[in-house]
């Protein structure tokens, strides 16, 4: 009741700052954040394309990513590398953790404005590639498409524009080549919505990649990033993009029965390692249809159209 009363209140504050969070609004269960984002009159959606498992407590509501609690998650739009986003996130703390377990933020625009020049070129000429491999590691295909129908993942793909191949033993390996600045669909402001850094191969450790490498061949890494025309990325183009978003990263220490309600084509979020249990549900909600295929970056805005 609360959230639908202040919804215009809410949603211009997103609006405005990117994120806002709700102190004191006193969720207790994953539908009490899911009655939150239906008060502040957002849509589900449905995941597709996960790239770590979830548990899904209903239709567009789920769990956070089962990440290993002492490893950071890196800062990342959700689902920057799909055809459909949410444009909105809704995330609600039922248990906070002992220590840590921030969910940070940082805004797009200004990583942006503040990446050297050099560095951003390539990518708004040519976008970012993003390959997977859906096999014994990581998520299985089934998992991440919603569905265990190949015909389905063929016309998923054909649709999404995702180049893929299925390969002996139930495997498949996709490519997708995205808009790597992408323009706001309310402001027009370009902002940096990819992924580049925290899917890459690099951001993995150097004994868990060598040896998915020698089990599973050079293109075997459950996925891994480059520049859109096929342009190896290196490690210090991985580490610049991390300090930049470590530059504008804020946070606040989770209490039980927040909420964080976060513009999803604006801001990055990250996960801090934490102690003690954490359970954070978040609704991925109205969902934004971005090109299917990327364009040159004077094109490569948001459609605006509702998926």
């Amino acid at each position: 009741a609360w959230a639908a009363e202040h919804r215009t209140a809410v949603r211009t504050a997103v609006a405005e700052s990117g994120a806002v969070l709700l102190r004191g609004i006193g969720v207790r269960t994953a539908a009490d954040v899911a009655a939150v984002a239906e008060g502040l009159g957002i849509t589900a959606m449905t995941e597709r394309e996960g790239f770590a498992p979830r548990t899904a407590h209903a239709p567009g509501l789920y769990s956070s990513s089962h990440w290993p609690s002492d490893e950071p998650m890196c800062m990342h739009h959700e689902l920057s590398y799909a055809a459909t986003v949410p444009g909105i996130l809704v995330f609600g703390c039922l248990t906070a953790p002992d220590r840590g377990g921030r969910t940070n933020v940082a805004d797009s625009q200004q990583v942006l404005e503040a990446l050297p020049p050099d560095l951003v070129a390539p990518f708004e000429r040519h976008g970012w590639l993003l390959t997977r491999m859906y096999h014994e590691v990581g998520m299985a295909w089934p998992e991440a498409f919603g569905t265990d129908d190949r015909a389905e993942v063929d016309a998923y793909c054909a649709a999404a524009g995702i180049d893929h191949e299925w390969l002996p033993g139930d495997q498949l390996r996709t490519r997708q080549r995205r808009a790597a600045v992408v323009r706001h669909p309310t402001t027009g402001v370009p902002g940096w919505f990819n992924q580049i850094a925290f899917l890459n191969g690099l951001t993995m450790d150097p004994a868990v990649r060598e040896y998915l490498t020698d089990v599973y061949g050079p293109h075997g890494l459950p996925f891994h990033t480059m520049v859109g025309d096929g342009t190896a990325i290196d490690g210090d183009t991985v580490e610049t993009v991390n300090a930049v978003y470590d530059r504008f990263t804020v946070g606040e220490p989770w209490r039980r029965g927040d909420v964080l309600v976060v513009d999803n084509l604006r801001m990055a979020h990250s996960r801090e390692p934490f102690e003690g249990q954490r359970e954070i549900v978040v609704v991925m909600g109205d969902a934004v249809r971005m090109p299917g295929r990327f364009q040159p970056a004077t094109d490569a805005g948001i459609s605006g159209e509702q998926a």
